[in-house]
């Protein structure tokens, strides 16, 4: 099955800063659907990444097809106010499970 590197990049490089209420709020629920998602088997990472040119969101993801993972994205609610990039990954070395 193919993975996926997505990055999350936030509207302006002090988001992770300076976010407001609503801006929390939808990030919150960000986390929970990709908690949601990973308890699913979905997600093998997701976090910020403490990029010096600016902090952004990172998740490597296991997806059906490239649609699947489109899906993924769009659904997720920081995508409201953020915009996402993605990867197909050539390996993804996972442990044994």
């Amino acid at each position: 099955m193919p993975h996926y590197f997505l990055k999350l990049i936030p509207r302006r490089p002090t988001f992770s800063q300076d976010m407001t209420p609503d801006e929390r709020a939808i990030m919150m629920q960000h986390i929970a659907y990709w908690t949601e998602l990973m308890n699913k088997g979905k997600v093998a990472v997701f976090g910020p990444v403490a990029d010096p040119a600016g902090v952004y969101g990172m998740g490597v993801v296991e997806a059906d097809s490239e649609e699947e993972l489109i899906n993924f994205m769009e659904n997720d609610p920081a995508a409201t106010i953020n915009r996402y990039e993605h990867y197909l990954m050539l390996r993804a070395v996972m442990p044994s499970k």
